[in-house]
C-alpha cells in the first residue's frame, strides 16, 4: 500500500489497542496492532490504573507497529494517544510519578459531590466551567484526594491519560485542550484553568500543564526508545487526546444532525460553534467540552452498554453466557418490555452485580423483573435507546434547533437492534457508523498535522467517501 502511516494509541478504560493507520491513494487502512486491557490493581486504599504496565503494553504494541511496517513498508509520519477522560496522575520537580492515577470508578469520590455543592454551588459550577454534574469528574476527584488529606505536598505536575504516554514517548509534560476542558477545572469562557476554582477546593494551580491545541508536536520518540523498538524518531503529535472528541472529529455531520458515542459510555449531543452556560442547559445535565477546531461538544455523559456488558460478566460468571451474535438475532422477536430503566441511576456506575442493582432498581419502581438474558438484554438496550431520544428532545430545547438526525459511532453502532431502536424511539433517521470513529479521529488529526488534508472538514468528507455509514429509519 505505500503511503504514510500513523500511530494511534487509543486507550479505553475497557480495552486498550496500539493501531497502525496507513493512508495512500484515497484509502485509509486500520491494523489493529497489539490489544490489551489497561491493567489495574489496588494500592494504598484505592483502585488504579498500573501506569508502568499500562506504558509496557503500548511498548509492546509499538515493537508490533515496526515489525507490520517492515513487512509492508509505509512512511511512519506520527503517533498519537487518545483516552478516557478525567483521571490523571501527579509528578514531582523531578517529573517522577507520584502514585498510580485513581481510578475514576473508585468509592473515594463517593458524598464528595454534595460536601462540593455546599462550598461552590452547582449553578455556579456550571456557569465557570460547563460541565456535568458528576461525581468522577477530575475536580471532583481532586477535592477527594485533597479532603482525605492524600494531596503529596512533592506534586508538581498533573498530568491527565494521554499526556503521561505521550511524555513517556518523548513529549513535553503538558495537556491538549479537549481532554482538559473535560475536568471541570477549565473556564471555557476564556480557554484556560480557573485558578481561583483550584484554590478553593485547596489545589495549588501552579501543578496544571500547559495547554495546547489538537495537531500540535509535543516532540519526537525518543531515540533510545526508537532504537529499541525498531521505529524511527518520528514525531509525537497529540490529536484530540479526549476519545470522544477524537470520535466526534471522525463524523461528518451534516447540519442539524445530533451524535451517540455509543460503547461503555453513551455521549449523545450536537457540535455547536460557543458553550452554551445557559441554566436550562444545565438543568438537563448537558457539558460542555472542547472539540476539534474551537468547536463544542454539547452533549449528555450518559450510562451505555456498561450495564448490559455488567450483566453478561454475571452471567459468565454463572456458566450461562449466550453467544452475543445468539443474543442479537433473537432481540427483535422478544416483547416489547412494560417499563424502561433509568440508566443513569448511579447504583449503576459500579455495583458488584448489575442484575441485583437493576433487580432493586426495578422494585422500587413496581416494575416487572424480567425472565432471561433476551428480556433483560431487550430492556436493557430499549432503556438506552429511550434515554436517547430525552436528550435529544432537551437537546431541541436547549438549542432551539430540533435535530434533523443521529449518527452512531463507535462499537455500539455495530448493535443493529440498539440502532433501530434509536430510530424508533426518537422518530429520526439514524446513520450507523464508523466503528472505530475513535481511531479514525486520531489519525486524521494527525494526518492534517501531517498535511495530507487541509482542514477538519475535507478530512471529513473522506470519512463519508471510505467509511459511508448504514442509514435506519424509523418504523
Amino acid at each position: 500500500m505505500g503511503g504514510r502511516a500513523y500511530v494511534a494509541i487509543d486507550l479505553g478504560a475497557g480495552s486498550g489497542r496500539v493501531i497502525l493507520g496507513r493512508l495512500a491513494e484515497g484509502d485509509l487502512e486500520l491494523e489493529i496492532v497489539h490489544r490489551f486491557a489497561p491493567p489495574m490493581g489496588r494500592a494504598d486504599g484505592h483502585d488504579r490504573w498500573l501506569l508502568g504496565a499500562m506504558l509496557a503494553e503500548i511498548e509492546r504494541g509499538l515493537a508490533g507497529v515496526a515489525q507490520s511496517l517492515r513487512a509492508r513498508p509505509a512512511s511512519l509520519a506520527s503517533i498519537g494517544v487518545d483516552s478516557w477522560a478525567v483521571d490523571h496522575a501527579l509528578l514531582d520537580s523531578a517529573g517522577e510519578l507520584l502514585a498510580d492515577p485513581v481510578r475514576y470508578r473508585d468509592a473515594r469520590t463517593e458524598g464528595m459531590l454534595e460536601v462540593l455543592d455546599g462550598i461552590v454551588p452547582p449553578r455556579e459550577l456550571f456557569a465557570r466551567t460547563g460541565i456535568q454534574r458528576q461525581p468522577f469528574n477530575t475536580l471532583v476527584q481532586l477535592f477527594a484526594q485533597v479532603r482525605a488529606g492524600e494531596w503529596p505536598p512533592a506534586a508538581r505536575r498533573l498530568l491527565m491519560i494521554p499526556d503521561l504516554v505521550h511524555r513517556h514517548l518523548g513529549g513535553k509534560a503538558v495537556t491538549e485542550r479537549t481532554n482538559a476542558s473535560t475536568t471541570q477545572a477549565y473556564d471555557p469562557r476564556v480557554g484556560t484553568w480557573d485558578d481561583a476554582l483550584l484554590r478553593t477546593i485547596g489545589v495549588p494551580p501552579e501543578v496544571m500543564p500547559e495547554i495546547v491545541e489538537p495537531g500540535t508536536e509535543l516532540g519526537r520518540l525518543r531515540s533510545r526508545l526508537a532504537e529499541r523498538l525498531g521505529l524511527p524518531a518520528v514525531p509525537i503529535v497529540c490529536p484530540a487526546t479526549h476519545d470522544t472528541a477524537s470520535a466526534v472529529a471522525a463524523i461528518p455531520l451534516e447540519a442539524d444532525w445530533a451524535y451517540v458515542s455509543s460503547g461503555t459510555w453513551s455521549l449523545v449531543g450536537a457540535e455547536l460553534a460557543a458553550p452554551l452556560l445557559t441554566e436550562e442547559a444545565r438543568a438537563a445535565g448537558f457539558t460542555n467540552e472542547a472539540g476539534v477546531g474551537g468547536t463544542t461538544r454539547f452533549l449528555v455523559n450518559c450510562m451505555g452498554l456498561w450495564i448490559l456488558e455488567s450483566c453478561r460478566a454475571v452471567w459468565e460468571r454463572q456458566g450461562e453466557l449466550l453467544p452475543w451474535d445468539d443474543l442479537l438475532a433473537c432481540l427483535a422477536d422478544a416483547p416489547a418490555p412494560p417499563a424502561l430503566l433509568d440508566p443513569d441511576d448511579p447504583r449503576f456506575l459500579n455495583p458488584p452485580d448489575m442484575i441485583a442493582a437493576i433487580e432493586a432498581h426495578l422494585a422500587e419502581r413496581g416494575a416487572v423483573t424480567p425472565r432471561g438474558q433476551i428480556a433483560w438484554s431487550r430492556l436493557i438496550l430499549d432503556s438506552l435507546a429511550g434515554r436517547y431520544a430525552r436528550i435529544l428532545a432537551l437537546l431541541a430545547a436547549a438549542t432551539g434547533r430540533p435535530r434533523r438526525g443521529v449518527h452512531v459511532v463507535g462499537g455500539g453502532s455495530r448493535n443493529a437492534f440498539l440502532n433501530q431502536a434509536t430510530a424508533d424511539a426518537t422518530g429520526l433517521p439514524v446513520r450507523a457508523g464508523p466503528v472505530e470513529a475513535t481511531a479514525i479521529g486520531n489519525v486524521l488529526v494527525q494526518a492534517i498535522h501531517d498535511g495530507a488534508f487541509p482542514d477538519l472538514a475535507a478530512a471529513r468528507r473522506f470519512v463519508a467517501r471510505r467509511f459511508p455509514p448504514e442509514e435506519l429509519h424509523p418504523r
